[in-house]
């Protein structure tokens, strides 16, 4: 176990640590808004005045994302639900709507293909988690994009040698709810009041909280606009505000 010092405040007993994965390790920022901008033109050219209040939905004002917003923080299936609910509202069936929004998403996936060539690691993110795994902290990511986006990013960055478990939701409930916090944990062995938890949004703090981490700690250099995290244990704003104390 060590103790880890995040800004001014340290955590005890620590034996792993689990990362978000956009807006913490990655830099997502540009990435999702092109996506979202994408999405909501393939839909309104099917369903003709429905592009303004999905960017809306999204979470996209202009070339600002709200990084509190469903883009920047709910998983695929909640974007999906929630464009194919503006949908339903000019009157098509349900079903109808959740096709016509997958076949969109999916369109707009050829478009962008690999997710992480355009989702770069952020300055530190990497000496970090080798100076985690060195100290023998085992490490995580747990995040609201897909598994195979989740792996794929830690392949394209080959960081297969520093983490040791990547999460996304496919299935089930995403964040807050902390199903895949107890998914990691598990696979980790290790129990929850011993991990600390690494974010950028509140679904990171309440996740963390629901599963009675050891702690929580958010970040602010993912995005260009802040989030409210003042229910965060620590708030830090550089990678070099982690520090191992052993």
């Amino acid at each position: 176990m060590a103790t880890i010092q995040c800004g001014n405040v340290q955590f005890s007993a620590i034996e792993a640590v689990l990362f978000d994965k956009d807006g913490t390790l990655a830099d997502s920022q540009a990435f999702l808004r092109s996506l979202g901008q994408k999405r909501a033109r393939l839909i309104d050219a099917q369903i003709p005045g429905v592009q303004e209040p999905l960017l809306m939905a999204f979470g996209l004002d202009g070339e600002r994302l709200n990084p509190a917003g469903l883009l920047a923080v709910g998983s695929r299936l909640e974007n999906e639900i929630a464009a194919a609910a503006y949908i339903a509202e000019t009157g098509r069936d349900w079903i109808e709507a959740l096709t016509l929004v997958r076949s969109a998403f999916g369109e707009a996936d050829r478009v962008f293909q690999r997710k992480a060539d355009s989702t770069p690691l952020f300055d530190g993110a990497l000496d970090t988690l080798k100076a985690l795994s060195a100290a023998g902290i085992k490490v995580g990511i747990v995040s609201a994009d897909t598994t195979a986006n989740v792996s794929d990013f830690v392949a394209r960055y080959e960081l297969e040698a520093w983490v040791h478990v990547a999460l996304g939701i496919d299935q089930g409930p995403g964040k807050p709810d902390p199903t895949i916090f107890y998914q990691a944990c598990t696979a980790l062995k290790v129990a929850p009041e011993h991990v600390l938890a690494i974010g950028d949004s509140t679904a990171d703090i309440e996740m963390a909280k629901a599963a009675k981490a050891a702690g929580c700690v958010a970040v602010t250099w993912g995005w260009t606009q802040r989030a409210s995290l003042l229910q965060a244990d620590a708030v830090i704003a550089s990678f070099s505000d982690i520090q191992l104390l052993g």
